[in-house]
């Protein structure tokens, strides 16, 4: 059993298996020599197994997946899903609409051992809170995708990633967020590339094994980040409290958040205390760094 309490890890990395341009072996050298525990390769429609750890080189805990890629036949609009800890190829189903083809999808991951991760939805502007609130099994969607294209701020007349998430929680759907490089790019980096290291989550457990990280994601026991590290955290059903690991000279803006996307507090120190009142109906964290790095809580439901 390890002595950690947190463990890093990124759950959507592609290879030269589908559309990344460096073999599995060279990708899982980039996520080891960058200090990640775990890792899931996620290519397009194919399962990619590395026994990595075998090979002497490392003990990044690989953790089989997949992201299935299927779209709507009414539309064309593409339908992405991450299968975390599949044991076996979950094959794309294509239906008429968004719903049924995200449905059909999720209960064939949950069948194949897996959870399911519901990925970018403002890619290509596919969809968003509506079609996703229709649905049910998916532990997961991605708040951050690193990856460009994705469209997480949303636009005119578009939800963010986060508005929807506040939509979601506010219909009382319990979802976790989770931040993701989709990273493709391992040989040249620049800010138009879809590079690794930008975009994680931070899974506490006791054991970083596969079962245990797999439990606590789909339980909500992480938070995801871009940059931003929290410690101390203490989440009970009267409060959450944590603290925020101090990098170089900047400084931290945290948004205690509520039903319906209402700030409930703002705060800006390292140390961050709530006491639920009772009406927020549930309370997440959303903390930025004078630089731009971000970090997400998950949601506590508060009644």
């Amino acid at each position: 059993m390890s002595t950690k309490e947190w463990f890093k890890g990124n759950l959507h990395t592609h290879t030269n298996k589908s559309d990344g341009d460096e073999s599995p072996e060279k990708v899982c050298e980039w996520f080891e020599n960058h200090d990640y525990d775990f890792l899931v390769l996620s290519d397009h429609n194919h399962l990619t197994l590395l026994d990595y750890q075998n090979t002497g080189k490392s003990n990044l805990l690989m953790i089989p997946g997949e992201e299935v890629t299927a779209f709507s036949s009414s539309n064309r609009a593409p339908v992405h899903i991450g299968a975390i800890g599949i044991n076996k190829l979950v094959s794309p189903v294509v239906c008429e609409d968004v719903i049924s083809t995200l449905q059909m999808n999720i209960d064939n991951i949950l069948e194949a051992g897996g959870i399911a991760c519901i990925n970018h939805p403002n890619f290509k502007w596919a969809f968003d809170h509506r079609e996703m609130l229709a649905t049910n099994g998916a532990m997961l969607f991605e708040v951050y995708n690193a990856s460009r294209g994705c469209n997480n701020m949303g636009g005119k007349g578009k939800f963010s990633t986060s508005e929807m998430w506040d939509y979601m929680l506010s219909n009382k759907k319990i979802i976790y967020g989770a931040a993701t490089d989709d990273s493709h790019d391992y040989q040249d980096f620049a800010p138009e590339k879809h590079n690794p290291g930008r975009g994680w989550l931070m899974v506490r457990s006791q054991s970083d094994d596969q079962n245990s990280l797999i439990k606590n994601m789909e339980t909500g026991n992480f938070y995801s980040s871009t940059g931003v590290y929290l410690d101390d955290m203490d989440i009970s059903n009267k409060h959450i409290e944590f603290s925020i690991t101090q990098t170089d000279d900047f400084v931290f803006l945290t948004r205690l958040i509520g039903k319906n996307g209402k700030t409930l507090r703002e705060v800006s120190d390292n140390k961050v205390r709530y006491e639920f009142e009772g009406n927020e109906g549930y309370v997440r964290a959303e903390i930025i760094d004078s630089d731009g790095a971000l970090a997400w809580t998950q949601p506590i439901f508060v009644s």
